[in-house]
């Protein structure tokens, strides 16, 4: 067998990471998926909300495909900065080490002192509906979370939304259970204004008041459409759009909205963190301005922060503020690691599945056709238009970038440690099977 001239390490084999190991793979060049979990799904299987049978199921085939391709290792149950040190892995002599470890951590809720509540009356979307995700599965610990009315949410994205549809869903059902009526989550997915329709039921009636989602500016400035804002003509439609989408979730899953409001105070009782004092805003140039003397109090269980995710830093990996220093936008390289680079959600600090694909591509491309090919082909026009300027400066490194038989015998020998730790034996697709964890529609005896 023919050593290959160059090998890519890719931490991260969701949705960037993937991408990025098709695009190599469809040039020739093998790659090394390190992945933290035993399942390389990431958000498709922790963060895509599980009523999203058919896409979560679509994405995970697009993921399978392209990680059982025979130039692509998998290396499952294996973290940067837990079972690999960072800054060891740099030079274990890889031509190209791409990080794709996504989007997990929150941002924090930007009010002092606000995380001592943590567990206390404060909780963060990405570990709430990691626990709603699978607190259905045989053996999960479901108690970690106690769904309740009148939970309020900060936050104005798509997820936001998403912990809207969670709590109410939940609060729903169990009143309903109550009542002798047994609805499953699919159903009230589809509608619980419906489902309570056709019983002859409201809110009320329940005892329910809902959930309130609390956001910082207007109804129309929150951003759950990618339209485009370029023109007046386009932000207006958008601003539709979006105000369409708003009103769509509320009719069908009936929580409440409280636009203009951004959390200033915390409220408390002992250690726990029982409420928020909000502030009310005004929209002026783009910009949410607080309106002095318009605060007002808020009580409420418990609070889910959902403004926004951002990558988790790992040691040994320089960063810069809430995300990792790049020293190029073209390329992301990380600072002080000529050939180290950053993809998809863990540059762009979201968890949109189709955005992170696309730059996940974009970023792989960049790189692939400017530092790990001889110059035997002709990148695309619009690749070549993000990267001549880099090319012009780091020609002399493409060719630093081919490894020796050597080198590449070594890392194999690593790889096949790390493998055999996590009791993996080289088959992707039986591994994936043996660990895809319980579906609730398949208990529960539901088709999709």
């Amino acid at each position: 067998m023919t050593t290959p001239k160059y090998l890519v390490a890719i931490f991260g084999g969701a949705v960037s990471g993937s991408e990025a190991a098709a695009q190599l793979a469809a040039r020739g060049i093998p790659s090394v998926v390190f992945e933290q979990n035993a399942l390389p799904f990431g958000k498709i299987e922790d963060g895509l909300p599980k009523w999203h049978v058919k896409l979560r199921d679509k994405e995970i085939n697009k993921i399978n495909e392209k990680l059982s391709h025979p130039l692509v290792t998998y290396v499952p149950c294996t973290a940067l900065g837990r079972e690999v040190d960072f800054v060891d892995v740099s030079n274990w002599g890889f031509s190209a080490v791409l990080l794709a470890t996504g989007a997990w951590r929150d941002r924090p809720l930007p009010i002092e002192g606000i995380d001592q509540y943590l567990g206390k009356g404060l909780v963060y979307q990405n570990p709430f509906i990691y626990w709603f995700n699978h607190m259905h599965e045989p053996g999960f610990d479901n108690t970690e979370y106690e769904i309740k009315d009148e939970v309020a949410i900060i936050g104005g994205g798509l997820a936001s939304l998403d912990v809207a549809k969670v709590l109410m869903f939940e609060t729903v059902k169990e009143a309903l259970q109550q009542r002798s009526h047994d609805v499953d989550l699919f159903t009230l997915d589809r509608s619980i204004a419906k489902v309570l329709d056709g019983l002859n039921l409201t809110l009320d009636d329940l005892g329910i008041k809902g959930c309130t989602l609390f956001y910082r500016r207007r109804a129309k400035d929150m951003p759950l459409s990618p339209l485009p804002t370029d023109t007046p003509e386009q932000l207006e439609k958008a601003q539709g759009v979006r105000e369409k989408i708003l009103n769509n979730y509320q009719s069908k899953y009936l929580f409440n909205f409280e636009p203009n409001h951004v959390p200033v105070q915390v409220m408390t009782e002992g250690d726990r963190l029982t409420g928020l004092v909000f502030r009310r805003t005004r929209i002026e140039n783009g910009r949410a301005i607080e309106i002095e003397g318009s605060d007002r109090e808020v009580k409420f269980p418990y609070v889910v922060s959902s403004i926004g995710s951002i990558p988790e830093l790992i040691p040994g990996i320089p960063s810069k503020g809430q995300t990792y220093q790049i020293d190029d936008e073209v390329f992301c390289r990380i600072h002080g690691f000529p050939t180290v680079y950053a993809l998809g959600n863990a540059v762009t600090g979201r968890g949109n599945i189709k955005e992170s694909a696309a730059h996940g591509k974009m970023i792989a491309e960049n790189i692939i056709e400017g530092f790990l090919t001889d110059n035997e082909g002709e990148p695309n026009q619009d690749v070549r238009s993000r990267i001549e300027e880099a090319i012009s400066t780091l020609s002399k490194e493409i060719k630093d970038f081919k490894i020796s038989s050597e080198t590449y015998q070594s890392i194999l020998s690593r790889i096949n440690k790390l493998q055999q730790k996590a009791g993996y034996d080289g088959n992707y697709l039986k591994w994936v099977t043996d660990h895809m964890p319980a579906r609730l529609e398949k208990l529960l005896g539901i088709e999709h």
